[in-house]
C-alpha cells in the first residue's frame, strides 16, 4: 500500500488548525473557498463524458441498487446507532454519522477501483456521475428532517446556496463541454490537485473554528473511538448487505463488483463542500467532517485490497 498524499495533507490540515488556528485570518479564506467550490463543479461539468454515460445507461437494475443503497439503505443503517449517543437524534455526534450516511458516492475513486477489479466500468461511470447530481437535492433534504426543527436549517436557503455554488457552475461546465471537454478530461489528474487544495482549506478552516470554540474539549475520547467504530461497522455492514442483495438479484460478478464498490463509497469532496454550505462557519463543522474523513481513509484502504483480489481472479481473467 502506497502512502496516500491527500490523506496525509488532511491530517496535516487538522494539526495546523490545532496549533495555528488563526494563521490564515488575514486572508479572505471564506471567499477563496467559495470560489474554489464553484470551480470544482465547473470542472466536473467539463469532464463529464456523455458517451461514457450512455454506455452504462441501460443497466437499470444495477443503477437502482446502487442509488437506493447510497441514499436510502446507508442512511437507514445509521439509525441503528442512535441509542449509542446521549440526546439521540439531537446529538451532533449522531448527526455527523447520519450526514456521512446521506452523502453521494465518490466519482474518481469508484471508477478507478472498479477498473482495477475489472468490474462493469460503464455502469460505474454512470452511477458515480449521477450520484453526485442526485446528492445535491437528497442530502440537504435528508438533513432537513432532523435539523429543521432546531431553527438552524433553512432548506430553501440551503438549496439556493447549492444552486449558486454547485448547480450553476456545473451547468456552465456542461454547456462548455463541447468546446473544452476534451482538454479538461486530458488534464483531469492536474485538475484533481485543485480540488484537493480547496478541500484542504475547507478542512483547515472548519477545524480551526472548532478548536477556537473549544468544541473538541467537550468531546470525550470514548466518543471519538465510538465514531471510528461506527464508521467501520457502517462500511462492513453495507459491503456485506450489497453482496447479499447482488446474490439475491442474480447479478454476475462484474455487476456485483460495481455495486459493492459504488454503493459503499461516500464522497469527501461533496461532504466537505456541503458541510461548508449547510453549516457555514459553525463551530460544529469539525465534528461533521470527522466521520467523512475517517470513512474516506477506510474505504480507500479496504476497497484497494478488495480490488486487487478481484483483479487476480481467474474467472475474470478469462472473460
Amino acid at each position: 500500500m502506497k502512502i496516500n498524499g491527500f490523506i496525509v495533507s488532511l491530517v496535516l490540515a487538522i494539526i495546523l488548525a490545532y496549533f495555528f488556528p488563526t494563521v490564515l485570518q488575514e486572508f479572505p479564506i471564506n471567499t477563496i473557498t467559495n470560489i474554489g467550490i464553484g470551480l470544482i463543479f465547473f470542472f466536473y461539468g467539463l469532464k463529464l463524458a456523455p458517451e461514457e454515460l450512455k454506455l452504462g445507461f441501460l443497466n437499470y437494475r444495477s443503477h437502482l441498487l446502487i442509488q437506493l443503497s447510497t441514499f436510502l439503505l446507508f442512511p437507514l443503517l445509521t439509525f441503528l446507532f442512535i441509542p449509542f449517543f446521549d440526546g439521540g437524534i439531537q446529538s451532533d455526534l449522531w448527526l455527523s454519522i447520519f450526514f456521512l450516511g446521506v452523502l453521494p458516492s465518490t466519482v474518481s475513486s469508484s471508477v478507478v477501483m472498479v477498473a482495477i477489479a475489472r468490474g462493469n466500468l460503464p455502469t460505474a461511470i454512470f452511477n458515480a456521475s449521477i450520484s453526485g447530481l442526485i446528492g445535491i437535492l437528497i442530502t440537504p433534504l435528508w438533513m432537513s428532517i432532523f435539523m429543521a426543527k432546531s431553527g438552524n436549517f433553512d432548506f430553501l436557503s440551503i438549496l439556493y446556496k447549492l444552486f449558486l455554488q454547485i448547480v450553476l457552475p456545473l451547468f456552465i461546465g456542461l454547456m462548455l463541454q463541447q468546446y473544452s471537454g476534451k482538454i479538461a478530461r486530458k488534464y483531469s489528474r492536474e485538475l484533481s490537485y485543485f480540488d484537493k487544495v480547496v478541500i484542504f482549506l475547507i478542512v483547515y478552516t472548519s477545524f480551526s473554528n472548532s478548536f477556537n470554540s473549544g468544541l473538541f474539549e467537550m468531546v470525550k475520547v470514548i466518543d471519538l473511538l465510538k465514531i471510528a467504530g461506527i464508521v467501520i461497522l457502517l462500511f462492513v455492514g453495507m459491503y456485506t448487505l450489497l453482496g447479499l442483495l447482488c446474490k439475491w438479484l442474480g447479478f454476475d460478478l462484474r455487476d456485483t463488483i460495481t455495486a459493492k464498490f459504488c454503493g459503499t463509497k461516500k464522497s469527501l469532496v461533496h461532504g466537505s463542500v456541503m458541510v461548508k454550505i449547510i453549516f457555514g462557519a459553525s463551530a460544529s463543522v469539525g465534528i461533521f467532517l470527522l466521520p467523512i474523513m475517517l470513512y474516506h481513509i477506510l474505504q480507500l484502504f479496504v476497497v484497494t485490497i478488495f480490488a486487487e483480489k478481484y483483479r487476480k481472479r481467474e474467472d475474470l481473467v478469462s472473460d
